[in-house]
């Protein structure tokens, strides 16, 4: 049986996800926005003082037991919701649609219920999103490389 005090984490780690994440209706529409999409508006700071804030959640789940596959792969939400955060406009958006902290609390609320299948479902989503960031870093070196080549055969003729 949990106790009181990890009953209570839980319950704030849930409260603050929702604040960050889904406070507000955008309306006539079924979009929900937070504190994070409003701070992901401010240049620089704003999305930084957003991981700051996410972090209680990882906090609270380290708090809890949770295995390193599960904070790392809450750490990636919060990275990803970062870096992709910080590009204008495009963040802006991928801030009101990926809701890390919201995903990161059902992560929380389901370390308590079963931690071994969440640990486990974690390490798979951590090999994946190691794979897909090697696509990535490929592709970009392979566009780089590209680039390179052209201005390198513009320069040249």
């Amino acid at each position: 049986m949990a106790n009181t005090t990890d009953v209570n984490e839980v319950r704030s780690s849930n409260a603050l996800a929702r604040l960050l994440d889904t406070a507000v209706r955008i309306p006539g529409t079924n979009i929900r926005l937070g504190l994070d999409a409003v701070l992901g508006l401010i240049p620089g700071a704003g999305d930084a003082v957003g991981a700051l804030l996410s972090s209680y959640i990882i906090l609270a789940a380290a708090r809890q037991g949770a295995s390193r596959a599960v904070l790392l792969r809450m750490i990636g939400n919060v990275a990803i919701d970062s870096v992709i955060g910080a590009i204008p406009v495009l963040g802006d958006i991928f801030d009101v649609a990926f809701k890390s902290n919201v995903r990161n609390a059902a992560l929380l609320d389901r370390v308590a219920s079963q931690p071994d299948a969440v640990a486990k479902s974690s390490r798979r989503v951590g090999i994946l999103l190691v794979a897909v960031l090697l696509l990535v870093l490929f592709a970009l070196a392979t566009l780089g490389f590209l680039i390179a080549r052209l201005l390198w055969r513009a320069l040249t003729a």
